[in-house]
């Protein structure tokens, strides 16, 4: 889980303007964010298989935002591609 000042610092980074919480580019920043504790997280528990199915419906969600962004607005998903290291 992240805590309440991670999520806060990941949309201070990615936010389009101050109220924007639920973007795009936030939400991809937050599951970005998560994926990289969930995946610490089965480094040590590799049998944890609920975590397992957690983590991969994070990453399919993640990917259908980015192809939205890449549709919608290519400036913005090569931005955020580029800053989280995203392909």
């Amino acid at each position: 889980m992240l805590t309440s000042r991670q999520k806060v610092n990941a949309m201070k980074e990615h936010k389009a303007h101050d109220k924007d919480t639920g973007s795009a580019q936030v939400q991809v920043a937050l599951l970005t964010k998560q994926i990289e504790e969930l995946t610490s997280h089965l480094k040590k528990h590799r049998k944890d298989l609920h975590s397992r199915r957690g983590l991969l419906k994070m990453v399919g969600k993640r990917k259908r935002l980015m192809d939205y962004l890449a549709k919608h607005n290519p400036k913005n998903y090569a931005a955020v591609a580029k800053k989280l290291g995203l392909k």
